[in-house]
């Protein structure tokens, strides 16, 4: 509906006439053949345009009132993950006692 309420605004004040319009149509230019005659159009073409204008800027504040209500946004990645105590996967083997080792001939 924004879309089509802007579109609908320019398309008006492109159809409007300037302020020059009328002084050539004054001294015979022609332009004062328009489909709402030579007066007509300015008043339901500004009333028109301002209506649409007034919709314009009413769905602009909806849109940014729809935009900014949305819940905030973790600013972490790591904000919404639980965080557990670490577990060692293999289990501790003591190692063995005597001289069975090999850490013995190991040179140094």
């Amino acid at each position: 509906m924004h879309v089509l309420v802007g579109l609908g605004v320019i398309g008006l004040v492109l159809v409007q006439h300037g302020k020059g319009a009328d002084m050539g149509a004054a001294f015979g230019s022609g332009a004062s053949g328009s489909l709402f005659g030579s007066s007509g159009s300015a008043n339901f073409l500004s009333r028109t345009t301002a209506v649409l204008a007034a919709v314009f800027f009413i769905t602009s504040l909806g849109l940014s009132y729809l935009a900014s209500d949305k819940p905030a946004a973790p600013s972490s990645v790591m904000e919404g993950v639980q965080s557990s105590p670490a577990t060692d996967a293999v289990p501790a083997v003591p190692a063995p006692a005597g001289d069975d080792s090999k850490a013995q001939s190991i040179p140094k």
